[in-house]
Order: structure tokens, then C-alpha cells, then sequence
């Protein structure tokens, strides 16, 4: 199955799953953090019932515990998904850490998390992710739908919807090809301003 890596993205409001409606911000919940070790941060109080389904999620996702990650996705989400063959969760990492924060709700049944998901990159630093889940009440409980980022600076951020697998390949595959693309401009770059250099070493 193929996965979708959270750390590339850096999200905002997933308005394409239907989550519309007079947008009444809370104000900001108590963030939580959530270290390497698995333990949360003590003395914290209890998050509201969609930050704590976003962060039970994340948790899961940490872990690599994807049958726990399953069963937070909305039903329309897991049904779609097995459909498709895709998963919405990278590998378990025992160095990345979350926080979730603020939560604002968009209509009775729907509501976004602002989340921090922080690993370390290629270079054994920390790289922080901002993100913003999307979620809905089904059943009395809080379930993940979809989740936006902006993974170019300057570009909008990237929609998710997890019920619309067909939409989200479509924008993974830009994201492919965008990455390549202006991996391959870097590249040029880089050997332009090297060859420019060249007469100034003779």
C-alpha cells in the first residue's frame, strides 16, 4: 500500500470535505505534547473531544499501530481508502512528537485541529510540520476526514480529502512531479552559479 508521509505536510483548513458552515472559532485548547517516549506531558489538562480524537490518531500513527489509525478515520474514509489501496499513515518513527492545539469549529458535527507533528530530517535535525485536521462527529464520536498543508512555500496549501481518494492521488501525483520539478531547477541553478564562478579560479 502506498502511504502518504505527514511530515511533508504543513496544513490548514480541509474545506473539501464538506466540513462548511458559519466558521465560530473556540479559543485556542490546552496543547498537549507528546514525546518520543509515548508518554504525555503531566499536569496537562484534558483536550476537548476532537483535539483528543486527532491526537489518539496521531498517537496511533507514531506507534505504527495502523489498525488503531483505521479506526479513526470517518467511515466513508476507511471505506474509500481499502478501496484504493492507499493509507494515510507514514511509518512508525520512535523520534517524532506532536502537539495539538488550537480547535475551531465549523458547523455542529465538524471541526479542524491545528497540530505541530515534529521529526527529525536527513540531517538528524528537528523539522517541524504544522497541520490541521479535519474532523466529524459520527456516532457521538470524533473521526478523522482529510487534512491540508502547505508543502511549497508561496503555493496554497495542498487538500486532502481522505474520502475522495481519487482527488487526493490526483494532487499527490502534482506533488510528485512538482517536487521533481524544482528539485531538477535547484540542480541547474546550483551548476549555473558554479560555471559563473569558474573564471574567478584561473
Amino acid at each position: 500500500m502506498r502511504r502518504i508521509h505527514i511530515v511533508l505536510l504543513s496544513l490548514s483548513a480541509l474545506l473539501a470535505v464538506g466540513a462548511l458552515g458559519c466558521s465560530k472559532s473556540d479559543e485556542p485548547s490546552t496543547t498537549l505534547s507528546v514525546p518520543a517516549q509515548g508518554k504525555a506531558v503531566d499536569k496537562q489538562p484534558a483536550l476537548e473531544p476532537p483535539a483528543a480524537a486527532v491526537s489518539e490518531f496521531l498517537e496511533a500513527v507514531r506507534t505504527g499501530n495502523d489498525d488503531k489509525a483505521s479506526q479513526m478515520l470517518s467511515a466513508v474514509s476507511r471505506k474509500k481508502l481499502a478501496e484504493t489501496g492507499l493509507k494515510v499513515t507514514p511509518p512508525a518513527s520512535d523520534t517524532a512528537h506532536f502537539e495539538v492545539g488550537k480547535v475551531e469549529h465549523v458547523s455542529e458535527d465538524g471541526a479542524r485541529v491545528d497540530t505541530v507533528w515534529t521529526d527529525l530530517d536527513e540531517n538528524g535535525k528537528p523539522k517541524p510540520a504544522h497541520a490541521m485536521w479535519v474532523v466529524r462527529r459520527e456516532d457521538g464520536n470524533w473521526r478523522v476526514a482529510g487534512v491540508a498543508a502547505t508543502v511549497f512555500d508561496g503555493e496554497p496549501p495542498l487538500l486532502l480529502n481522505f474520502e475522495d481518494p481519487a482527488d487526493m492521488t490526483k494532487k499527490l501525483e502534482w506533488l510528485r512531479q512538482e517536487g521533481v520539478r524544482r528539485s531538477q531547477g535547484e540542480k541547474i541553478q546550483a551548476n549555473d552559479a558554479e560555471k559563473s564562478q569558474e573564471p574567478f579560479r584561473r
